[in-house]
């Protein structure tokens, strides 16, 4: 049977937040975890190793992987403005725990990843990842992933906290990087399902993209996309208008096997431009020809809407532990209230262990696709496997070719330049909040 406990601490000291949290993880847990997960806030940044020792030692484990973090969750508290430690552990019988390290290399014609685990098509698996944004290319690592696994999950977020290169950490085993991103490969009979509110609404009715290259949209439905918007906009009422003109999103159908499309089925991105002379729409992301596209709006009631719908059928899933990893556009001061994430996902869960933090961008799948999404809500929820031979999210079907060979083998190779060691955090394709 699977484990889980979780604790949180708002000490100062990191040695006083490590004094806190192992008792009671120890007591839920009743022996030693498999996997450990822990985010902490900035403050104790510098004592990131230490902490990953101490951990270590008390818990009797060096399968650990964490990140700093803006704010962290714990339980029902959104540990926000505060110092904050917040582990996770898991006892997973049977379950294989892998946990590993990315890198940025250079290769023959531009830089590779190294570090990804290879995975058997015959064994679930899922991948918790954690990265840091200045440095590592989260949506083209992710890119790359969808084409050679298909089907492998990935949830995680972008370790959040730090405002310029080499601030964030991330916790591997028991060594602290400063660079890369960090993760753990779970593969045997654990069902980790998803949850990935991205805190939209949609509006009007989806149509099909009839004309367009990259991310310009000439054509929906076959009349141009500008006009198709100012039908919406004369439909929708006063206060959503006011959302429109405040800024739309556009919702993007990853799976078009579907006979209609709900909530969970799009991936939000922002409409960035028009031009009325054209016809045509701008989006945050490339479309395809023939795609099923609607527009969507967001704010706090749309975002705590969205959320509660997809939480509904959690109680079923018989949840056993949570992670949950939110963006640090949402909180208390874009829900005006405390604790609204993690309060919500508690009750649908029924208090189980949960943990998490506040994310740089959050990362999950839509319609069987990993993204980089931003002002999300992004779950992982543990369960025991309803069927050891099926595997998460019904992929069994897709075959699985390795991303990487082994560490000593070439890198995975991607496209394009690597951030700047001075750059910036990925963008997640959203514009900013309103």
């Amino acid at each position: 049977m699977l484990e889980f406990g979780a604790a949180a601490s708002t000490a100062l000291d990191h040695t006083d937040a490590v004094d806190e949290v192992v008792p009671p993880l120890l007591e839920r847990l009743g022996g030693t975890p498999d996997l450990v997960v822990c985010f902490f806030s900035m403050e104790h940044a510098p004592a990131a190793s230490g902490i990953a020792l101490s951990l270590s030692e008390r818990l009797g484990t060096s399968n650990i992987v964490g990140c700093t973090a803006q704010a962290v969750i714990g339980g029902r508290r959104e540990l926000e403005g505060v110092p904050g430690l917040s582990v996770w552990v898991a006892r997973l019988p049977g379950v294989e725990v892998r946990p590993f390290a990315l890198q940025v290399v250079q290769v023959s014609d531009g830089y590779g990843v190294t570090g990804w685990p290879n995975f058997d098509p015959d064994v679930r698996s899922t991948v918790v990842l954690l990265a840091d944004g200045f440095s590592f290319p989260t949506d083209r690592f992710l890119e790359r992933l969808n084409e050679e696994q298909p089907g492998l999950p990935v949830i995680g977020g972008m370790a959040s906290g730090g405002e310029e290169p080499g601030q964030n950490r991330l916790l591997l085993r028991t060594d602290a990087l400063q660079a890369g991103a960090v993760g753990v490969a779970l593969d045997g009979p654990v069902e980790v399902r998803t949850v990935v509110s991205q805190g939209c609404r949609p509006i009007g009715s989806p149509y099909a993209v009839t004309r367009g290259d990259g991310n310009v949209v000439e054509e929906l439905g076959g009349q141009p996309a500008v006009e198709r918007l100012r039908q919406l906009v004369s439909k929708l009422t006063p206060k959503e208008q006011v959302l429109a003109r405040g800024g739309l999103h556009v919702g993007q159908v990853i799976d078009e096997h579907k006979a209609e499309f709900g909530r969970g089925d799009f991936l939000i991105r922002g409409l960035v431009g028009a031009d009325p002379d054209t016809g045509a729409i701008a989006v945050g992301d490339a479309v395809e020809l023939g795609q099923t596209l609607q527009f969507h709006v967001r704010d706090a009631d749309a975002a705590d809407e969205d959320l509660r719908v997809l939480l509904d059928p959690v109680p079923d899933w018989n949840p056993r532990g949570v992670l949950l990893f939110s963006c640090n556009g949402r909180g208390r001061r874009f829900f005006g209230q405390p604790d609204h994430d993690a309060g919500q996902v508690a009750r649908a869960t029924g208090d189980v262990p949960l943990a998490g933090f506040f994310a740089q961008g959050e990362l999950g799948p839509v319609g069987k696709r990993n993204f980089v999404h931003g002002y999300t809500a992004s779950l992982a929820v543990f369960c025991e496997p309803s069927d050891p031979s099926m595997a998460v999210f019904e992929a069994a079907e897709a075959a699985r070719i390795p991303v990487a060979p082994p560490a000593s083998q070439p890198p995975v190779e991607l496209p394009e330049e690597p951030p700047e060691p001075d750059g910036t955090p990925e963008p997640d394709g959203t514009p900013e909040p309103v």
